[in-house]
Protein backbone atom coordinates (compact mmCIF):
# COMPACT_ATOMS: atom_id res chain seq x y z
CA UNK A 1 0.00 0.00 0.00
CA UNK A 2 1.53 3.98 -0.88
CA UNK A 3 2.38 5.50 1.66
CA UNK A 4 0.26 9.08 2.14
CA UNK A 5 2.69 12.57 2.97
CA UNK A 6 1.21 12.34 6.76
CA UNK A 7 2.46 8.67 7.02
CA UNK A 8 5.82 9.77 5.79
CA UNK A 9 5.85 12.81 8.21
CA UNK A 10 5.17 10.70 11.19
CA UNK A 11 7.99 8.29 10.13
CA UNK A 12 10.96 9.71 12.16
CA UNK A 13 9.12 11.28 15.13
CA UNK A 14 11.25 13.55 17.90
CA UNK A 15 11.01 13.06 21.44
CA UNK A 16 12.59 15.89 23.80
CA UNK A 17 13.03 14.60 27.10
CA UNK A 18 12.72 17.20 30.12
CA UNK A 19 10.33 16.02 33.11
CA UNK A 20 13.13 16.23 35.55
CA UNK A 21 13.11 18.46 38.42
CA UNK A 22 16.51 20.36 37.76
CA UNK A 23 16.86 19.72 41.31
CA UNK A 24 20.92 20.43 40.80
CA UNK A 25 20.28 23.71 39.01
CA UNK A 26 18.19 25.41 41.59
CA UNK A 27 15.78 26.24 38.99
CA UNK A 28 13.45 25.15 36.13
CA UNK A 29 16.44 24.20 33.45
CA UNK A 30 14.13 24.97 30.82
CA UNK A 31 13.62 28.45 31.42
CA UNK A 32 16.92 29.45 31.42
CA UNK A 33 17.06 32.58 29.05
CA UNK A 34 18.59 31.84 25.68
CA UNK A 35 19.01 33.56 22.68
CA UNK A 36 15.92 35.63 22.80
CA UNK A 37 14.17 32.52 24.13
CA UNK A 38 14.41 30.07 26.76
CA UNK A 39 16.63 26.72 26.62
CA UNK A 40 13.34 25.09 25.52
CA UNK A 41 12.80 27.35 22.75
CA UNK A 42 16.48 25.79 21.75
CA UNK A 43 15.55 22.07 21.97
CA UNK A 44 12.54 22.09 20.19
CA UNK A 45 14.58 24.18 17.27
CA UNK A 46 16.95 20.96 17.48
CA UNK A 47 14.66 18.84 17.27
CA UNK A 48 13.05 19.81 14.20
CA UNK A 49 16.43 19.51 12.34
CA UNK A 50 16.06 16.05 12.74
CA UNK A 51 12.76 14.82 12.35
CA UNK A 52 8.48 15.39 12.67
CA UNK A 53 6.73 15.52 15.17
CA UNK A 54 8.31 16.55 17.86
CA UNK A 55 6.87 15.93 21.34
CA UNK A 56 7.94 17.22 24.65
CA UNK A 57 7.69 14.72 27.60
CA UNK A 58 7.09 17.30 30.98
CA UNK A 59 6.56 16.49 34.24
CA UNK A 60 7.91 18.55 36.74
CA UNK A 61 7.60 22.50 35.90
CA UNK A 62 4.77 21.99 33.63
CA UNK A 63 2.54 24.12 32.35
CA UNK A 64 4.49 26.98 33.20
CA UNK A 65 7.49 26.22 30.84
CA UNK A 66 4.67 25.42 27.81
CA UNK A 67 3.15 29.06 28.45
CA UNK A 68 6.81 30.54 28.23
CA UNK A 69 7.88 28.99 24.88
CA UNK A 70 7.91 30.72 21.92
CA UNK A 71 8.42 27.80 19.75
CA UNK A 72 5.48 24.86 20.31
CA UNK A 73 6.39 20.98 19.47
CA UNK A 74 3.59 19.23 17.68
CA UNK A 75 2.31 17.58 21.15
CA UNK A 76 3.23 17.74 25.01
CA UNK A 77 3.00 14.44 26.77
CA UNK A 78 3.06 14.43 30.59
CA UNK A 79 5.03 11.74 32.06
CA UNK A 80 2.89 10.97 35.38
CA UNK A 81 5.76 8.88 37.21
CA UNK A 82 8.61 11.61 36.40
CA UNK A 83 10.01 11.42 39.64
CA UNK A 84 10.66 7.87 39.00
CA UNK A 85 13.44 9.14 36.55
CA UNK A 86 14.22 9.39 32.95
CA UNK A 87 12.69 5.78 32.20
CA UNK A 88 9.36 6.96 33.12
CA UNK A 89 9.48 9.86 30.71
CA UNK A 90 11.33 7.59 27.78
CA UNK A 91 7.76 5.09 28.38
CA UNK A 92 5.96 7.67 28.05
CA UNK A 93 6.77 8.97 25.03
CA UNK A 94 7.03 6.14 23.27
CA UNK A 95 3.79 5.14 24.23
CA UNK A 96 2.38 7.94 22.79
CA UNK A 97 3.79 7.78 18.68
CA UNK A 98 2.21 6.35 16.23
CA UNK A 99 1.66 3.28 13.77
CA UNK A 100 3.06 5.05 11.34
CA UNK A 101 6.87 5.73 12.79
CA UNK A 102 9.94 3.93 12.02
CA UNK A 103 11.68 4.86 15.17
CA UNK A 104 12.38 7.65 17.17
CA UNK A 105 15.04 10.49 18.18
CA UNK A 106 15.75 10.84 21.37
CA UNK A 107 16.70 14.79 22.37
CA UNK A 108 17.63 15.96 25.78
CA UNK A 109 16.50 19.30 26.78
CA UNK A 110 19.99 20.84 28.41
CA UNK A 111 22.59 20.16 25.57
CA UNK A 112 22.51 23.42 23.82
CA UNK A 113 26.30 22.78 22.25
CA UNK A 114 25.62 20.55 19.76
CA UNK A 115 25.65 22.03 16.28
CA UNK A 116 22.88 21.83 13.22
CA UNK A 117 25.62 19.80 11.35
CA UNK A 118 25.77 16.81 14.29
CA UNK A 119 22.14 16.70 14.06
CA UNK A 120 21.87 16.30 10.48
CA UNK A 121 24.34 13.52 10.55
CA UNK A 122 22.20 11.47 12.93
CA UNK A 123 19.59 12.28 10.79
CA UNK A 124 21.12 11.10 7.57
CA UNK A 125 22.26 7.68 9.06
CA UNK A 126 19.17 6.83 10.58
CA UNK A 127 16.77 7.36 7.66
CA UNK A 128 19.52 5.10 5.75
CA UNK A 129 19.17 2.38 7.95
CA UNK A 130 15.66 2.94 10.18
CA UNK A 131 16.51 -0.17 11.95
CA UNK A 132 19.53 0.51 13.02
CA UNK A 133 19.91 2.32 16.40
CA UNK A 134 21.95 5.09 16.11
CA UNK A 135 24.00 7.37 19.31
CA UNK A 136 26.14 10.16 20.05
CA UNK A 137 29.60 8.64 21.35
CA UNK A 138 29.95 9.42 24.27
CA UNK A 139 33.95 7.78 25.09
CA UNK A 140 33.23 4.91 23.23
CA UNK A 141 29.44 4.25 24.87
CA UNK A 142 26.15 4.92 23.08
CA UNK A 143 24.83 8.16 24.67
CA UNK A 144 22.23 11.28 23.45
CA UNK A 145 20.86 12.27 20.81
CA UNK A 146 19.94 9.13 20.13
CA UNK A 147 17.63 7.12 17.36
CA UNK A 148 16.19 3.94 18.62
CA UNK A 149 14.21 1.48 16.03
CA UNK A 150 10.93 0.75 16.41
CA UNK A 151 12.14 -3.25 17.01
CA UNK A 152 13.48 -1.98 20.51
CA UNK A 153 10.61 0.07 21.87
CA UNK A 154 9.23 -2.94 23.65
CA UNK A 155 12.90 -2.67 25.48
CA UNK A 156 12.15 0.13 26.44
CA UNK A 157 9.30 -0.25 27.76
CA UNK A 158 11.12 -2.74 30.33
CA UNK A 159 13.46 0.14 31.87
CA UNK A 160 13.25 1.12 35.20
CA UNK A 161 14.29 3.86 37.43
CA UNK A 162 16.45 6.69 36.78
CA UNK A 163 18.05 4.74 33.58
CA UNK A 164 17.84 5.93 29.97
CA UNK A 165 18.32 3.60 26.68
CA UNK A 166 22.36 3.52 26.71
CA UNK A 167 22.37 -0.14 27.56
CA UNK A 168 19.80 -0.65 24.75
CA UNK A 169 21.51 0.86 22.83
CA UNK A 170 24.79 -0.72 23.86
CA UNK A 171 23.71 -3.68 23.92
CA UNK A 172 22.09 -4.03 20.12
CA UNK A 173 25.45 -2.55 18.30
CA UNK A 174 23.92 1.07 18.49
CA UNK A 175 26.08 2.85 15.27
CA UNK A 176 28.36 5.96 17.49
CA UNK A 177 28.70 8.76 16.00
CA UNK A 178 31.24 11.54 17.06
CA UNK A 179 28.85 14.25 18.11
CA UNK A 180 30.13 17.68 19.21
CA UNK A 181 28.72 19.29 21.93
CA UNK A 182 26.95 16.06 23.42
CA UNK A 183 28.91 15.84 26.49
CA UNK A 184 28.60 19.50 27.69
CA UNK A 185 25.24 19.71 29.32
CA UNK A 186 23.31 22.05 31.66
CA UNK A 187 23.48 20.07 34.93
CA UNK A 188 24.57 23.18 37.61
CA UNK A 189 24.49 27.08 37.49
CA UNK A 190 28.23 26.28 37.08
CA UNK A 191 27.53 24.36 33.80
CA UNK A 192 25.35 27.21 32.41
CA UNK A 193 27.77 29.76 33.08
CA UNK A 194 30.33 28.16 30.93
CA UNK A 195 27.78 27.08 28.34
CA UNK A 196 26.72 30.40 28.42
CA UNK A 197 30.19 32.35 27.41
CA UNK A 198 30.89 29.83 25.14
CA UNK A 199 27.97 30.03 23.44
CA UNK A 200 28.47 34.39 23.71
CA UNK A 201 31.79 33.66 22.10
CA UNK A 202 30.69 31.76 18.87
CA UNK A 203 28.05 34.34 18.37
Amino acid sequence: MERTGADNREAFPVLVLAAGASRRMGRAKALLPLDGGILMDHAIGQARLIGAPVTVVTGAWYPLVRFRCRTQPSAWVSAPDWRDGMSASLKAGVASLGAHAKGVFIILLDQPMIKQEALAQLREAAQSNPSQPVAADMNGKPGAPAYIPRRLWPQVMTLEGDRGAAAILARNNATRIAVAGAGSDVDTPGDWRRIRSQLAEQS
